[in-house]
């Protein structure tokens, strides 16, 4: 690799000798020079990669080529036009099914607005009914757990599995004494996400077996995980997953699917139709009949002239190569956790508080953090995302929609939460919110790496964060 970092030699060359594979990615460094060199030629720091991938020069060149070059019509038809579409529309599924490494056989696709909308889909159609289970980890993102108002408004029960402060995991033991206790529900529905979009934590994919062997369907949120590794339901068979593709390679945005098992999919009752969904519908007879498989859960009329989009950022990240961009991911998320534990003000105290394990070890490069002063008072997160601002570097700040996680992380007790929650109103402000807590955290910093972070870019966070130092 050419010592060609802006950080310093030293730095860079005993960053290189804690971890050697780092160079074996060398690519990536080509490609963020030719694909993406806005990030340095507009001194860009983009560490938010778990809110939204990148998207190369490339990608989008192709893109327009193929709409220029084209005349694109709307699907469900049979005109040239139309079966152009459709038929660009089914190759998009299908490299989806195996990108995935989905057997066709046993999965379908169907496309959506984002992964949030994938969920919805699954909580509005999912057959709860009095008695049935809804259980879910702590740490899910707000698009999962609000299945639990589908499920509550049918009398079904929502249970919770907590995650476990520092570093956010599950007990098995807590996990599979709820997978046991069943009860006399006839469906239950198990959900978690492959890495925690708070935390970066990795939660065993051998969960949705053992939720199998439970009678459970099991719904995964993969939308955090997918970008840096890779997921293969040929192997973890999960029932239901969902993803947003411009979290993986930036563009399209608005299109996500549901990446579903066609046995699970029959289990599905949708409680309404439009077009698209159905084979024949009546006014007069008050009668109609949904489609099968993927038509029936795509409302409406595709985003078909973007579609082919998803098929050109695949084979572009098919042609980095998954585990190369996983290997460069967790080479730099080990340096930058183990940089971060050493920052010490100078009295001894640690400059930062990470929420989540402290080494690479069943985790992804999304890290959650606060920083401390010197008496170990936290810096609102805000103070922090607005001077990272000042420098031009891109973090996240907040509680991430994962209000689960957040909660156990900062330290926010139940009874705490359910105080400042009985608000006679139908609205609550976060200013209004964070009165009631007595000025406690209500949310951390996130710094996420993707696709073509690089040293420089962990190094100008460490600098940023070590601006906080008190001596």
């Amino acid at each position: 690799m050419k010592k060609s970092q802006d950080c310093g030699e030293e730095s860079f060359e005993e960053f290189l000798a804690e971890c050697p594979g780092y160079e074996q990615t060398n690519r990536i460094d080509e490609l963020r020079a030719n694909e993406y060199s806005r990030l340095d030629s507009q001194g860009h720091v983009y560490l938010d990669y778990t809110g939204g991938g990148l998207y190369s020069d490339l990608q989008i060149r192709k893109h327009m080529d193929l709409l220029l070059g084209n005349v694109l019509g709307n699907p469900h038809s049979f005109n040239p036009t139309s079966s152009f579409t459709t038929d660009m529309v089914e190759r998009c599924r299908r490299r989806v099914l195996e990108f995935f490494n989905a057997p066709t056989e046993e999965y379908v696709a169907i496309f959506t607005a984002n992964a949030t909308h994938a969920l919805k889909l699954v909580g509005e159609s999912y057959p709860f009914d009095k008695g049935d289970m809804f259980l879910l980890s702590f740490d899910n993102h707000n698009s999962v757990n609000g299945i639990r108002e589908f499920d509550r408004a049918r009398g079904a029960i929502t249970r919770y599995i907590p995650v476990v402060p520092p570093d956010m995991r599950l007990y098995d033991q807590v996990l599979e004494r709820n997978l046991s206790d069943t009860g006399e529900s006839k469906n239950r529905l198990f959900a978690f996400p492959a890495q925690s979009n708070f935390s970066g934590v990795h939660h065993p994919l051998e969960w949705i077996e053992k939720a199998h062997e439970h009678g459970w369907d099991v719904l995964l949120d993969a939308a955090a995980f997918v970008p840096t590794n890779r997921l293969d339901l040929s192997k973890h068979k999960a029932d239901f997953v969902a993803v947003s593709f411009y979290k993986i390679f930036g563009y399209p945005t608005g299109v996500g699917a549901l990446v579903a098992r066609r046995k699970a999919l029959e289990k599905l009752h949708r409680p309404w139709f439009a077009g698209g969904t159905i084979t024949v519908a009546s006014v007069q007879a008050d009668k109609y009949f949904l489609a099968e498989g993927a038509e029936g859960f795509e409302d409406g009329t595709l985003n078909y002239a973007c579609l082919p989009a998803v098929e050109t950022g695949i084979e572009f990240i098919d042609s980095i190569g998954m585990d190369t961009i996983h290997d460069r991911v967790m080479c730099l998320t080990g340096y930058m956790l183990e940089q971060l534990m050493e920052l010490k003000h100078g009295n001894g105290r640690p400059i930062v508080r990470i929420y989540g394990p402290a080494d690479t070890k069943g985790r992804g490069g999304t890290i959650a953090l606060n920083i401390y002063t010197a008496n170990s008072i936290v810096v609102d997160h805000r103070i922090v995302e607005e001077r990272a601002a000042k420098q031009n570097i891109s973090l996240r700040a907040g509680c991430f929609c994962n209000p689960g996680a957040g909660e156990l992380a900062l330290g926010l007790s139940k009874d705490e939460m359910i105080r400042c929650l009985h608000n006679p109103g139908s609205r609550m402000s976060l200013d209004e919110f964070w009165q009631c807590i007595d000025g406690k955290s209500t949310g951390a910093v996130r710094l996420s790496l993707g696709i073509v972070s690089n040293y420089n870019d962990v190094k100008r966070a460490l600098d940023f964060i070590l601006e906080f130092r008190e001596d």
